[in-house]
Order: structure tokens, then C-alpha cells, then sequence
């Protein structure tokens, strides 16, 4: 079953706004299904707003390379104006084309020969595009060395000894809460509750919690008492072990009672930005609508549960990826790496994308000084205690039979532990 990120947050473009702070995950709302070729169609008619630390220009023969990517209005003019002050600063020439469906793109043009030189996107691509051959594997080409960033964002750049790109960002869930309704972000479901319950009111369209449930979303709590969806070291699938199951059970008990009946994105998010509910679970990409709502909103890590439990929400890392189009062109594999190790490591704009749109940083020197944005540093805590999502290509037949025995226990329909071990029969079907 074909299951990628955008169905995952169940395709957020509709409910993303443009301003700062909009989504991490928003997808551009053209209509255009034009297809910008290698001598850059894509427009660059940023500002210029972001000015280079140092020299970026890389030794040898320039090059041109196209960056296809998926972003969302306000952020793809930043993209194109960070390209257009790399290109004035170096020999290169870096041209970023919006494409309206990417996945779609990548997957017919790359192994045409068509493909662009890099695209960005998150991380749970690389092991499927590798084993594809849609990648080019940089190790050794790079004159960054991978330990600036992250330890989460290191491991998803690379995949079976080959480094496929370079991470520039990562996201997850966080608790959102209204601040004219909660003074300060309860660090415990114990606390969580008690205010979930002052306000839960359904009779009068009041709830006490607005969270979307799906896979991606409820990960926290599946993982949090040592569960897991899916070992990609091992192959297996862990839905029906007990520690997965008492973190399904954890949010029907806990979660589940405070919830509109809809427990679809749209629905969820609108009782929040309504001003109907004093806590959301979701991303960096809803606070875009969360400003628009003018709703005076925090952040902060999700709460834990009673014990030694923590919640570990699923994590993705937002990358450049190298395609294999710059196997047979050294100039523009040179234009290509000089770009991606510039924007991935450069202080000025990283920090501009995290305070206009939220995006966690993953290079060190920003990721752990503590000096964020209020909204970025809750999402960062969250980050902190996350699980990479696995980039196996096989985590992708995980996710909708999963969602759809969690659905069929919600409703009623069946018992927790029959449903996700026919779940994971599913899934076994599908990998044969």
C-alpha cells in the first residue's frame, strides 16, 4: 500500500496558512502540474533578506542544478531568495522549481533520467529512492562533516554506508495550548486531564482536546511504554505487543473522552482554532493557522504519564537529497553539494526559518544553545524525545492497516489485541 508523508498528516496544504510560522509540511496550493527541466523554469523572485557568513564557493568548474521541491507560498520565496543570494556569492547557480506533486515527479522522472539534481523533502524517502538507484551516494564528496548536525538528523541522511543528502530541519508533535484558557503547559496527563475535564462541554461544542488520529500523531504514546510500530534493524513489527497495545489503550482512555467524535484532521483542528478546546496535539505546520485564528497560543512538549513513561513522538528530518543525476555531472554534483552544505549549516538562515516558520533546527551550533523562538523550543523539547520514523522502504505498508484496527477498536468494532494481529497479517500480505 503507497502510504507517504503526505497522507500521513492527511495532506495539511488545505488547512495551511502562509503567514509566519506556517507549516513545515505545507503543500503548495497551485494548480500547476508543469515540470521545470534542469534549465530552471522554477521562478527565484525572493528578496534579499539572507546574506552568506562566508565564502561558499566551491573549487573546480561551476555549475547550475535545479532543486525541486513542495513548499508552501511563503516559504518557497524564502527558499528562492536564499538561492539567489547563493548564487551571487558563489560561481554556482541554484534554481528552485516548485513541483505540485513531488512524490508523483521523483518517482517518474528520476528513473527516465529526467529528474532534477536534488529535492527536498523529509527523510522516510531515503531507503526506498536508494534501493531504487534514485540516489546518488556523496560520501566523500562533502566538505561538511555530518557530526554538526544532530544525531537523529545524521542517521537520516544516510542509509546502508551511503550519505544521500543533508538535513536542514526537523519536525514532530507538540501540545499547543490556549493561553487565555491554561496559565502554563501541564507537564503531566495527571494535570492535562484536570483541565481537559474544566472545559469539555460537547453539548455546547466545548472539548477539552483537539488531536488528529492517525498513525503518525499517535506514535507518542504507542512508544512511550516501550512499544513500537516497526523495527527497521530487524524487520519486525511490534503492533501487537503488549507495550504497544497499553499505548493504543492510553490514548482511547485518556484522549479519546475529550475529542470531537471526528477524529479526522479537519475537524480536530477547527475546534482549536475556534477557541473551543484549551489543547491541541500538532505540529509546527498548524501554527500557521493557529496565528491566523489570532489565537495566543504555546508550545511545549508533550506531557507524560504517570511512571517512568515518556511520550516518543515520531520524528521526521527535512533534507536536500542528492539524486542520481548528478552521478555523471561533476559541475553540477559540485553546484548541488555547495548549495545544500551552505543552507544547511548556515546560522542566518536557519534561524530565519525558524522564526518565520517554525522549523527545528538540527545543525548543533543552533539546535543546542537554547536560544529558539517560544513555539520552535516546545517542538524542540518534543524533537529531543522523539523516534526517527523509519526510512525502510517496507515502514510504508505499516501505516494504514494500522490506522485502520486502531479505527476499528475506537468504534467499537473490535477487541484491541484480535484487531492488530490481523493488522500485522495485513501487512505481512502486502510485503510478499
Amino acid at each position: 500500500m503507497e502510504y507517504d508523508r503526505r497522507t500521513i498528516l492527511k495532506q495539511l496544504a488545505g488547512t495551511t496558512a502562509v503567514g509566519a510560522l506556517a507549516g513545515c509540511v505545507g503543500v503548495s496550493e497551485t494548480d500547476s502540474t508543469q515540470t521545470p527541466d534542469e534549465s530552471g523554469e522554477g521562478d527565484t523572485d525572493g528578496g534579499d533578506e539572507n546574506t552568506t557568513q562566508e565564502q561558499t564557493e566551491a573549487a573546480g568548474p561551476s555549475g547550475t542544478f535545479t532543486l525541486w521541491h513542495q513548499r508552501a507560498e511563503a516559504e518557497k520565496k524564502a527558499l528562492e531568495s536564499n538561492a539567489e543570494t547563493f548564487t551571487d556569492a558563489t560561481s554556482h547557480t541554484a534554481k528552485p522549481a516548485e513541483i505540485a506533486d513531488l512524490r508523483q515527479k521523483t518517482t517518474s522522472a528520476i528513473p527516465a533520467g529526467q529528474g532534477a539534481g536534488m529535492f527536498d523533502w523529509a527523510h522516510d524517502w531515503t531507503g526506498e529512492y536508494y534501493q531504487n538507484g534514485f540516489l546518488s551516494d556523496q560520501s566523500g564528496n562533502l566538505d561538511v562533516d555530518l557530526s554538526v548536525y544532530t544525531q537523529p538528523a545524521q542517521a537520516a541522511v544516510e542509509f546502508d554506508g551511503a550519505t544521500l543528502a543533508l538535513p536542514y530541519a526537523a519536525e514532530t508533535v507538540g501540545l499547543i495550548y490556549n493561553k487565555e484558557m491554561v496559565d502554563e503547559a501541564p507537564e503531566t496527563i495527571a494535570d492535562m486531564k484536570a483541565i481537559m475535564e474544566e472545559y469539555h462541554d460537547p453539548e455546547n461544542g466545548k472539548y477539552g482536546l483537539s488531536y488528529p488520529l492517525n498513525a503518525y500523531f499517535m506514535s507518542a504514546w504507542a512508544h512511550a511504554f516501550g512499544g513500537y510500530y516497526f523495527d527497521e534493524s530487524n524487520v519486525e513489527l511490534g503492533l501487537s505487543n503488549d507495550a504497544t497495545m497499553e499505548g493504543f489503550q492510553f490514548i482511547l482512555d485518556n484522549f479519546v473522552p475529550f475529542q470531537p467524535k471526528d477524529t479526522g484532521y479537519d475537524p480536530q483542528a477547527a475546534v482549536f482554532l475556534e477557541g473551543n478546546a484549551p489543547f491541541a496535539i500538532n505540529g509546527p505546520w498548524f501554527l500557521g493557522d493557529v496565528k491566523s485564528s489570532e489565537i495566543d497560543a504555546g508550545v511545549a512538549r508533550l506531557p507524560s504519564p504517570d511512571g517512568d513513561a515518556e511520550p516518543k513522538p515520531y520524528t521526521t528530518v527535512k533534507q536536500l537529497y542528492f539524486t542520481n543525476a548528478l552521478d555523471d555531472d561533476e559541475e553540477k554534483a559540485a553546484a548541488a553539494r555547495a548549495f545544500a552544505e551552505w543552507y544547511t549549516t548556515n546560522t542566518e538562515v536557519l534561524s530565519a526559518n525558524a522564526e518565520e516558520f517554525g522549523y527545528i533546527p538540527v545543525y548543533k551550533e543552533l539546535a543546542n544553545e537554547g536560544d529558539l523562538p517560544e513555539a520552535v523550543q516546545g517542538f524542540s523539547e518534543s524533537v529531543a524525545l522523539g523516534t526517527p520514523i523509519p526510512s525502510h522502504p517496507k515502514m510504508g505498508d505499516v501505516w494504514g492497516p494500522l490506522e485502520d484496527a486502531f479505527n476499528s477498536v475506537k468504534n467499537g468494532d473490535a477487541e484491541i489485541q484480535p484487531a492488530f494481529e490481523k493488522a500485522e497479517q495485513d501487512i505481512r500480505s502486502n510485503w510478499e
